[in-house]
């Protein structure tokens, strides 16, 4: 079941990748008159944003493989007072264009959406390519919301509001057609508002990103066996929506769950929150361990580092039993 769910083609995004679905919002909402801006790199004017660039040449602007000029480009037209979307991959994002990112951005608190596409494990790449340190940097980053949807239609729905949003904010996508967490279903989606995905009261998993998914697997995995796991998908990670944490740490056992390094993301928000609050809940960090991960594909990476849904199983049941 766990398989049937994370990766069955009839709960994908129809061939959509949460970048393309998200470009082609951006479309829809160019085609509806909404005013902004859009910078690209030489790669993503390749997906769904190069339809908008086509159609809109007067708005969109490609500065080919530089990361650091797309950024400051993208904080000269927010300054200037359009609202700006900035995509790149997300490794060159958060790593060469941090300074851009941090002084012309975040500094002066405009309205610049930093969209990193191929976040988290990749494959092709290798280890230059995998984003895994990039929440750690842009949730240190002042004035920087920063956020992860949990699949391809999710994301559609950040960008729309990403529009009325203050202030500069990180998208974070992952490479590829991923499971549509939602299908079929309505929710309320509010950026800083975590989404209940699951309902249980035995343990609680947070998880972000791609990680929702194997999350939601876990639990329909291990229900069966008399153990109801809520699944609270976290995809707003600053500001962190510290109720939900609250309330997931009741059932006594949490796990955090991301495609991204141990150090720095979601757990150690969600660790920090715990904390602070003096809460003594059995709790554990799942993600990518402190080393430049190994070459393969991002699924089977997720289950080599323990955070697909069998991982997060396994690692439910240890805290249970400890």
């Amino acid at each position: 079941m766990a398989e049937a769910l994370a990766f069955n083609r009839d709960t994908m995004a129809e061939g959509w990748s949460a970048r393309d679905l998200a470009g082609a919002e951006l479309v829809k909402m160019a085609d509806e008159g909404l005013e902004f801006a859009c910078v690209v790199t030489d790669e993503s004017a390749k997906s769904k944003l190069g339809e908008l660039l086509r159609k809109y040449p007067e708005r969109v602007f490609d500065v080919g493989i530089a990361e650091p000029n797309a950024v400051g480009l993208g904080a000269g037209l927010a300054l200037g007072g359009k609202t700006t979307f900035v995509s790149a991959f997300g490794t060159f994002l958060c790593l060469r264009a941090t300074d851009q990112i941090h002084t012309d951005v975040a500094y002066n608190d405009v309205p610049v959406r930093l969209i990193a596409t191929r976040a988290g494990l990749t494959s092709g790449g290798g280890p230059t390519h995998n984003a895994i340190c990039d929440l750690a940097i842009m949730r240190a980053i002042p004035n920087m919301t920063v956020v992860v949807p949990a699949d391809a239609m999710q994301a559609a729905r950040l960008v729309r509001q990403a529009m009325s949003h203050p202030g500069p904010m990180y998208i974070r996508l992952p490479q590829g057609e991923g499971p549509l967490v939602y299908k079929g279903r309505k929710y309320e989606y509010r950026i800083g508002k975590a989404v209940t995905a699951r309902e249980g009261n035995d343990a609680a998993v947070i998880a972000c990103g791609a990680c929702v998914a194997y999350a939601v697997a876990a639990s329909d995995q291990i229900r069966p066996e008399g153990t109801a796991v809520r699944v609270v998908d976290m995809h707003t990670v600053k500001p962190l929506d510290v109720e939900a944490v609250m309330s997931a740490a009741m059932t006594g056992v949490v796990l955090s769950a991301e495609d991204h390094s141990v150090i720095g993301g979601l757990g150690d928000a969600v660790a920090g929150a715990l904390a602070e609050a003096g809460l003594g809940t059995k709790f554990k960090k799942l993600g990518v361990p402190d080393l430049f991960a190994s070459i393969g594909y991002p699924d089977a990476l997720h289950a080599y580092y323990g955070y697909d849904s069998d991982g997060i199983v396994a690692a439910i049941k240890t805290l249970l039993r400890s």
